[in-house]
């Protein structure tokens, strides 16, 4: 895929204005290689995020009159699920890279639209799978590598939401079910333990709230089975009926031990729904099963504790970091990119199998 390139700051028009897009704002407005063109949101959240930066930016109600008018160089999109596919392919044929929130699209085929858009435009397109910058997180994967195959994974995240984030939970239900938004992350992590092929799916699912539309639901359990043996689940709640209790669990067992994310200031009551605890993790402990001839192990648990453990704003700070060097580098994306439609599609998969309740099969 070839770029442009051109000298100067990236021009970027940032649409969305709610945690992600305020944090990715917040990375353009602080790093260099960057300059915000304008701020897109049909509610004040524009104006409180343009008064948090110092204010000055240009604010827009419409995203299609914000891209016309300030003809940006890159589009930041951080709306809800239902609009990333218009807007993306928007942008693209703008003549503007894209670096846009998971999931890419709110169908696997609106996701290789977009993906098609941005390799016809020759446009760079980053989605934000915010883990694959967090450097605990590449250790966890990295250290899966050694335990031998197959792997048992076992993840799970949930969030005993109310007040702003009950809110926020609410009008994602309205597109896409829990299992399906987070479950992207997860999923992703679980390819890249395993390096192998997903080949069939299994969730369940319940609505436990009339807040919420008919037909969707707010706790769901996958569970997914690999070439190579490898098994995994991924579970996830919200609402203000979640219970708190063993609310994150990270953890990938193979033939020679595991391996675990222990996040213990995260595990506290009353933060399961803090974007900063989710990605916080602490502590890697690594347990090794190898055993002597009584039977005791040999080797105590050691436990990895990584100096560079970012907030969330860096995290987000590192991601734009990787947009900019995209740009900037003409870097290949297409694994990428075709990482992010992968693990969609086990995603839909899974909410396929929760509203049939039936096995999902992959290929």
């Amino acid at each position: 895929m070839s770029t442009e390139m051109k000298s100067g700051p990236v021009r970027v028009l940032v649409v969305g204005a709610g945690n992600m897009g305020a944090s990715h704002a917040t990375a353009y407005h602080t790093q260099e290689g960057f300059e915000i063109c304008g701020i897109v949101t049909p509610g004040k959240s524009k104006e409180l995020l343009n008064n948090k930066l110092g204010g000055g930016y240009a604010l827009f109600n419409d995203y299609e009159a914000a891209l016309t008018e300030t003809k940006p160089d890159a589009v930041c999109i951080s709306t809800y699920p239902d609009t990333h596919e218009a807007y993306a392919i928007m942008a693209l044929e703008s003549g503007a890279h894209v670096f846009i929130e998971k999931p890419l699209a709110a169908t696997v085929e609106g996701a290789q639209r977009v993906v098609d858009a941005a390799n016809k435009a020759g446009k760079k397109l980053v989605i934000g799978y915010i883990l694959r910058h967090h450097p605990s997180w590449e250790r966890f994967v990295e250290e899966s590598h050694k335990l031998g195959k197959p792997l048992v994974m076992r993840m799970n995240l949930n969030q005993q939401s109310h007040g702003y984030m009950w809110g926020v939970h609410k009008n994602l239900m309205k597109s896409l079910s829990p299992i399906v938004d987070c479950g992207v992350h997860y999923i992703d992590v679980m390819c890249q333990m395993t390096r192998s092929k997903p080949l069939r799916v299994n969730a369940i699912g319940a609505r436990l709230t009339e807040e919420i539309p008919q037909g969707n639901y707010n706790y769901g359990q996958l569970q997914i089975w690999f070439e190579d043996g490898s098994v995994g689940w991924y579970e996830a709640g919200w609402g203000p009926m979640i219970s708190e209790t063993a609310f994150f669990v990270k953890d990938v067992i193979g033939p020679k031990g595991s391996v675990s994310i222990v996040a213990k200031d995260a595990g506290g009551t009353g933060k399961s729904s803090s974007v900063e605890a989710h990605t916080k993790t602490e502590s890697i402990r690594v347990h090794h099963a190898k055993l002597n001839q009584a039977d005791e192990f040999m080797q105590e648990d050691s436990w990895i504790n990584l100096e560079d453990e970012p907030d969330h704003q860096e995290l987000c700070n590192r991601e734009q970091n990787y947009f900019l060097k995209a740009i900037q580098e003409n870097l290949d994306l297409t694994d990428h990119m075709q990482d992010a439609v992968t693990s969609l599609q086990i995603a839909f998969a899974c909410d396929e199998s929760v509203r049939t309740g039936r096995t999902v099969d992959l290929v």
